[in-house]
């Protein structure tokens, strides 16, 4: 069934470059009923793997001089913001300014670049507010993309690395690294202020330390140190980006196929096996969870001095866990007849139930009824009885199932629902809310609600019997029509300034129609003496609960179009790239060497018909026979094929906003498995004529590098030509701006100041749009 390979001395370790086959073993010992594969390398082939010569020592020396020559060339240039910077270092400021901000991303990369900007000396005085606005002097902006290229070197060494490990010859792990170093758009985010290079770093490590578990000797030192390893490395990655838990997923994949052939493998006993796969899941839960949780503890921890303009996506048991905060402090507890209150929707989002004094363009036309995140006066409503048209000399307290009416305080109009279909919600089961009524007129009864509190939702005790201000949670049932005063994630045109659409449903979920009261007035309560109540700051845990939820509501939320947003059908295609920076006479546009690009995305199709045709003769009775070359390429080629699938498919699942950018961690995987496949060819294909193994490397390399240097222009911002620019264009989605640049090139590199400006993606919520609706007073 199996050949075993030829056993190497140690003193060969040396020619190893010159393509020796003995970093690679296929050994088949024949049971007492069935052959077998032995699972574990022989300790000289892990020498050789974990070995570095003298003479391999300098080819890593060299290849880190090439990478950190591509990576930190005119880091300085542009001197403005780029593409995400807006985002990402604006978060690093607000690091230092410990002041919250929300986004959709785990802290821990962001956290780094703030520690990198900090030791820089930036005191975060800058907002990095639009794509092409100067840095002072004050923003060490060289310094944080000095760490980006550092985190980009260090993938290109551990991608070496983790191809010798796999038992790829040097010279093979060489070229491969350079496929790397001179791929296009990987380069391009290793010298901007972006999560992704920090984050594709860590991925690398986990792959590493995940390849370097796989290969030792079970329960050794080097094991356990390496088992560690894997998992604070996965941890890291998923507290960079939740991209790591695809990692953690292909962890998971590799581990199941490792463990199956332990399992064929009769020299290993079961206990062993049970005692290997408990201590992996373990050691791996326990390290991510460890990093991850950690993560936002110190990010809590740094940022719990101010709130910051983050405040509509947490709630307010959140934001009392601020120092400073803007919530309205302690209030009156008891909430009766006559109160003066503002009401808050409990889910989706915890915002104000708000009116102004602008109408709906359709329905009814009559007052708008929203949902706004902010303290305003136009929150404010007044408490009435359904049936009295004189207030009431002493306090009334508010039972459960009380009939009500809420008149808007700054325009008198009550609020009011009809059978009336809403402006952007029109189903059958959707009633529109509205405010109506006019100065002097005392109501309808489409004006009528009825509260109903909800007991377990409630603070135990009297608030489950009667409505009081923070502690009670109810529900307003309209009683007329039976709806229930409802809200969600959707919102109104621009003539309701976008602001989220309140209705009255018959059928809407019970948690989107659940309403508590935030702040209370009452004439009949004596202001010092009267029962008081507040906020009470939620704990750490909780706090990473709601704010890992509000995260993802946030992603999910990522819907609006985007001008250089692409599916994920046409990643592999490299059919578009993104424009990062615009200038007089340069630009920055992310896009990838299409030589590297294309084949390693496509490097699976020739396996997979490999392996089916493999298949398919053992099906008609072919027996399964292998040299160890091409044993190891079969096992790495599947590692990494699932890698570079659980990085990619899941992608296709997802409604939000995506970029070309996304697909880089799977082309991670992609150019490791093109390693495998020229190890497969210097090993086997190519074994008794090295010279054309050594001919396809130059060539692929070359390839590479013209690809890169034909738009290098593109990748740092550079001087080019019209003329040049548009033959580089291989494909017409290739948009790239050549008439920024004259005919013919200029003598020296030139980065000129800003002309028309790309787009910054939605990863962060832009603050800006919201909307402050003017008083009645001010219409």
């Amino acid at each position: 069934m199996g050949r075993v390979s030829k056993k190497v001395p140690a003193a060969e370790a040396e020619n190893i470059a010159a393509g020796s086959d003995s970093t690679t073993e296929l050994v088949v010992k024949k049971g007492s009923e069935r052959e077998y594969v032995v699972s574990e390398h022989s300790s000289k082939v892990l020498d050789l793997r974990l070995h570095t010569s003298s003479k391999e020592k300098l080819l890593v020396a060299a290849l880190v001089a090439v990478t950190l020559y591509i990576r930190t060339t005119g880091l300085q240039s542009p001197s403005e913001v780029v593409f995400d910077e807006v985002h990402f270092g604006k978060f690093a400021a607000k690091y230092i300014r410990h002041e919250f901000f929300m986004d959709v991303h785990p802290p821990l990369a962001k956290m780094l670049y703030g520690l990198v900007g900090f030791l820089g000396g930036f005191n975060g005085n800058f907002n990095f507010e639009k794509i092409g606005d100067d840095y002072p002097s004050s923003v060490p902006y060289v310094f944080m993309r000095q760490f980006s290229a550092f985190c980009g070197v260090s993938t290109v060494l551990l991608m070496y690395y983790t191809l010798k490990l796999t038992g790829c010859k040097p010279v093979v792990c060489f070229v491969t690294s350079l496929l790397l170093v001179f791929e296009s758009a990987t380069a391009t985010i290793d010298r901007f202020i972006l999560l992704d290079s920090p984050m594709i770093m860590f991925i690398s490590a986990a792959i590493y330390s995940y390849i370097k578990l796989d290969i030792t000797k079970p329960f050794s030192f080097l094991w356990y140190k390496s088992l560690v390893a894997s998992g604070i490395c996965l941890g890291l990655a998923a507290s960079s980006k939740w991209v790591g838990l695809f990692t953690i997923g292909w962890a998971a994949v590799c581990t199941v196929i490792r463990l199956w052939f332990a399992i064929g493998d009769l020299d290993v006993p079961a206990r062993q096996i049970w005692k290997q796969a408990l201590l992996r899941l373990f050691a791996t839960v326990l390290a991510v969870l460890t990093i991850y949780i950690g993560s936002f503890y110190v990010h809590f921890s740094v940022l719990n001095a101010n709130e910051g303009d983050a405040t509509s996506f947490v709630s307010s048991a959140f934001r009392a866990s601020f120092d400073h905060n803007s919530l309205p402090g302690p209030t009156l507890a008891d909430v009766g007849i006559s109160s003066i209150v503002t009401i808050k929707h409990l889910n989706s989002p915890e915002a104000y139930l708000h009116s102004h004094g602008h109408n709906y363009e359709g329905g009814s036309k009559q007052q708008q009824v929203t949902l706004y995140p902010y303290q305003d006066d136009n929150n404010r409503w007044s408490v009435e009885l359904y049936n009295l048209t004189t207030e009431p000399k002493q306090f009334v307290p508010i039972l459960d199932g009380t009939k009500i009416r809420l008149r808007h305080i700054m325009t008198a109009r009550r609020l009011h629902s009809h059978d009336i279909r809403p402006a952007v919600s029109n189903v059958d089961w959707q009633n529109e809310a509205s405010c109506y009524g006019y100065e002097g007129f005392e109501g309808d009864p489409n004006d009528d609600f009825v509260v109903e509190i909800d007991k377990d939702l409630s603070k135990p005790g009297v608030a489950q019997q009667r409505v009081r201000a923070i502690d009670t949670v109810f529900r307003l049932h309209h009683a007329m029509t039976g709806c229930y005063l409802f809200s969600h994630m959707a919102q109104l045109p621009k003539w309701g300034f976008e602001q989220n659409e309140v209705t009255c449903a018959r059928s809407g979920i019970k948690p989107l129609s659940l309403w508590y009261i935030e702040d209370n007035q009452n004439l009949y309560l004596d202001q010092d003496a009267a029962d008081k109540v507040e906020y009470k700051p939620l704990n750490f845990w909780q706090r990473l609960l709601e704010l890992n939820k509000a995260m993802w509501n946030l992603n999910e939320g990522l819907t609006q179009h985007h001008v250089y947003e692409s599916s994920p059908y046409s990643w592999p295609l490299l059919l578009r790239g993104i424009s990062y920076w615009k200038g007089q006479s340069g630009q920055l546009y992310l896009l990838g060497n299409p030589v590297v690009w294309w084949i390693a995305s496509f490097i699976f199709v020739p396996f997979a018909v490999f392996v089916v045709f493999k298949i398919f003769r053992w099906q008609y009775g072919s027996r399964l026979t292998y040299d160890a070359s091409v044993f190891n390429y079969l096992n790495y080629m599947a590692q990494f094929g699932f890698g570079w699938l659980l990085h990619y498919a899941p992608f296709f699942l997802m409604g939000r906003q995506l970029f070309l950018h996304h697909y880089l961690p799977a082309l991670y995987f992609g150019i490791l498995a093109l390693g495998q496949t020229l190890e497969l060819f210097n090993s086997y294909i190519f074994r008794s004529r090295k010279f054309l193994s050594y001919a396809l490397l130059v060539a692929l390399l070359a390839a590479a590098v013209f690809g890169f240097l034909q738009r290098k222009a593109i990748v740092y911002g550079g001087s080019w030509s019209e003329v040049k620019c548009s033959a580089s264009k291989w494909l017409p989605g290739w948009d790239y701006d050549c008439n920024v640049y004259p005919v013919e090139e200029p003598p020296s590199p030139v980065v000129g100041s800003l002309s028309s400006q790309p787009v910054p993606t939605s990863s962060a919520i832009n603050f800006d749009e919201a909307v402050s609706v003017p008083l009645k007073d001010e219409l």
